[in-house]
């Protein structure tokens, strides 16, 4: 279970973020991640859930917003959604495409309450 791993990277990152903003309190972090990211969100929130208890952040909760996965066209430069796994562009029936988004994990952002 990779997730707890990362829970506890994320932890590490707000908390840093958290001390330089004193005495803030941490409500909420954004996540984007990925459809083809690996991560499962469910996981994450527990792990997450788990670790943050006894910490600054054992009321902070998070907020995870899956991002689809897009890809751009190499020949003709269309951007589209890929669906149902169908690494083709829709108009030119290309499969030379790049992924633009999709694979990503990211923090948004940090909602802190003065």
């Amino acid at each position: 279970m990779h997730e707890l791993s990362i829970a506890q990277s994320i932890l590490e990152i707000v908390l840093r973020e958290a001390e330089k903003q004193k005495p803030a309190r941490v409500v909420a972090v954004g996540l984007k991640i990925g459809a083809l990211s690996g991560i499962y969100a469910d996981s994450l929130e527990f792990g997450f859930d788990a670790i943050k208890k006894g910490t600054p952040l054992e009321e902070c909760r998070l907020e995870i917003e899956e991002v689809a996965i897009r890809g751009q066209c190499h020949q003709c430069g269309h951007v589209f959604d890929v669906r149902e796994l169908l690494f083709a562009c829709p108009l030119c029936a290309s499969g030379s495409i790049e992924l633009k988004h999709g694979q990503e994990l990211d923090i948004a952002y940090i909602e802190v309450d003065d």
